[in-house]
């Protein structure tokens, strides 16, 4: 199905890595539990899950009508400028160590990327990093610097 998008372009995004099997019981009470009502309620077959059953949006499908967003009983998803493509793939607020036992990819709040990022786009709060879209160069200087890898180039040129 073509679609005509509106500029600026935006488009969904799961704010998960994805990286542990995710479910109900799943230790990060943060993350996609796969429940699959993102999937059902967009028209464009633009979510899909992948092999750990999170959920992950194409991103020239998707035409960011926000369905997805009311319908996640996680709040993971939000809308975001297709222009920028680095992206906070973590919604975890637990501080440091729990972070770490919940997920191998979670942002721990460490700061590092609020440090390198020269725009002052990025914040730590709530224990996590969080993009300002409006000050965001798209360097990528923080999805580089992270170390725990949770912070993507949804390219994958700087990070995969």
């Amino acid at each position: 199905m073509a679609v005509k998008k509106k500029f600026p372009y935006r488009a969904a995004v799961v704010a998960c890595n994805g990286t542990c099997a995710a479910s109900a019981v799943s230790r990060c009470k943060y993350g996609c539990v796969g429940c699959g009502n993102c999937i059902a309620v967009c028209r464009f077959k633009a979510i899909s899950f992948n092999e750990n059953g999170v959920a992950e949006v194409d991103e020239e499908k998707c035409i960011a009508c926000g369905m997805c967003v009311r319908a996640c009983p996680q709040e993971v998803i939000h809308l975001h400028e297709c222009a920028n493509y680095i992206v906070v793939k973590c919604s975890n607020e637990e501080k440091g160590k729990e972070a770490r036992e919940a997920c191998p990819l979670s942002c721990i709040g460490c700061g590092i990327c609020e440090k390198t990022c020269t725009a002052e786009a990025i914040k730590v709060a709530s224990n996590r990093a969080v993009i300002d879209e409006e000050l965001c160069l798209s360097c990528g200087m923080c999805a580089v610097k992270c170390p725990r890898h949770a912070i993507r180039d949804l390219r994958g040129v700087l990070t995969d």
